[in-house]
């Protein structure tokens, strides 16, 4: 079996990671421009300032994606160029870049997927709470109505929020993204219903303005994968996968199952309403309504994955990789099975479409004597986890599409600009971007619906 016809290949950024611009036109602070800021906290001490540059060269950039075959474009907005303070007066040159940059894709047939937040809040709105705000599901509305109102005639596909494990877990639990907050678990569980509910407010305002949308939401978590395909196996990977266990430190910051669950079914995992039922704010049953809005598409960010199995007890337990397992250059460990696996689990469990809304892979890239960037090792990471999620087409999930991170060589958050994940690279000294090998072996996988895998 073949992938669909209409399968989605595309690639992905996100705003911080790639425009630069960092004040230009009236654009206001994120707290990723805030939190770069402190000692410490990028392991090059770099920032997102320049980054890419794609603010200035968004129009040669989208050129080169479409020479490389891209289709499909998830890119992100950053809210205070849309938006200044957050909420309130609107940056009309910030409407024009996003307007013009849709424009710009659609000329090359280029099918824009906007991610309406990709991390960089406003810092007026930190300063005001942030995610621990009870304003800011409408806040959030409030700003999507802006993007909407701007967009939503030529920009019909829309991601709510990206990683929200991320956002909470690295942002205010271990403090190793911004905001760099180390919260507790009863006002994580309270930021975590925020979030939710600011998803839930924003699909209901995207329906209500652009009522051809098609929606989704991308969450991350590292698929369990069965160390054999027994059944026993395979049922204790699968519990392993959605399990919400009681966590007195950092809550339930890092789980699927809590992030999902209300979004998708309407309902908190009650293993996860035992130990964390006590932080939900007053009223959350009745929230539970807007927070699950239909929704056209779910999305997964998927890039590494852990071994489990039936342990003696019944219970599941995780199987250490053997010394010298393959990993990247952020020392994640490779599992191609986790885009059969971490797709099937999740369509089983929420029987919506699975758009793998990120996969990709880090590698210690160099531009060669012969001015090429030769990148093998991208390559044999891309077939074999396609290979992967075809397995999983072909086992009936309902996949819909599959977006590399990403495009661009960029601003790895934490990590600055010492990793690369691109299909392009760039001299961040001259922002020169060279096409890996990569691309063009991702350009024929592209044009040929996979069939050359």
């Amino acid at each position: 079996m073949r992938f669909p016809k209409d399968f989605l290949w595309g690639t992905a950024t996100s705003s911080y990671q790639i425009e630069g611009g960092a004040r230009d036109d009236g654009k206001g602070p994120s707290i990723w421009d805030e939190f770069v800021r402190r000692p410490g906290t990028v392991k090059d001490q770099s920032n997102g300032d320049t980054a890419i540059d794609h603010y200035h060269r968004f129009q040669d950039d989208i050129q080169l994606m479409a020479q490389m075959g891209i289709r499909n474009y998830r890119f992100s907005i950053s809210w205070p160029r849309m938006m200044p303070e957050g909420i309130g007066a609107v940056c009309e040159k910030g409407l024009a870049f996003y307007s013009e940059l849709v424009d710009c894709l659609l000329s090359f047939g280029i099918r824009p997927f906007c991610t309406l937040y990709h991390w960089d809040l406003p810092s007026a709105l930190q300063r005001r709470g942030g995610w621990l705000s009870p304003d800011m599901p409408e806040w959030f509305a409030g700003y999507v109505r802006v993007v909407a109102k701007c967009l939503g005639d030529r920009c019909k596909d829309y991601i709510t929020i990206n990683e929200p494990q991320c956002i909470i877990g690295s942002g205010y639990s271990l403090g190793v993204h911004a905001p760099g907050l180390r919260c507790g678990a009863d006002d994580i569980v309270r930021m975590d219903h925020n979030l939710m509910l600011a998803h839930g407010r924003a699909v209901q305002t995207l329906r209500e303005l652009v009522p051809d949308a098609r929606v989704g939401y991308a969450p991350c978590g590292d698929p369990a994968v069965p160390f054999t395909e027994q059944t026993q196996d395979v049922e204790a990977a699968r519990q392993a996968y959605f399990e919400c266990a009681p966590d007195s430190v950092i809550g339930p910051a890092w789980n699927i199952a809590w992030f999902s669950d209300p979004v998708m079914l309407g309902v908190y995992p009650q293993d996860g309403l035992k130990g964390y039922e006590q932080y939900l704010p007053r009223g959350w049953e009745k929230d539970l309504e807007i927070i699950h809005q239909p929704l056209d598409f779910y999305g997964q960010n998927i890039y590494q994955g852990k071994l489990w199995r039936a342990g003696k007890n019944g219970r599941p337990e995780p199987v250490p990789f053997p010394a010298g397992h393959p990993r990247n250059a952020l020392d994640w460990p490779l599992l191609p099975d986790s885009l059969y696996w971490g797709p099937r689990f999740l369509y089983e469990r929420y029987q919506t479409p699975i758009m793998i809304t990120e996969n990709g892979f880090d590698a210690h890239d160099a531009v060669s004597l012969d001015g090429k960037v030769h990148d093998p090792n991208r390559q044999d990471y891309l077939h074999r986890y396609l290979l992967s999620l075809k397995r999983a087409v072909e086992e009936k999930v309902d996949i819909r599409g599959y977006f590399y991170w990403s495009f661009f060589d960029n601003f790895e958050w934490s990590n600055g600009y010492r990793e690369r994940f691109g299909l392009t690279y760039v001299d961040y000294q001259t922002q020169k971007r060279t096409v890996k090998d990569s691309a063009f072996w991702y350009k024929k996988v592209m044009e040929t619906n996979g069939e050359c895998l």
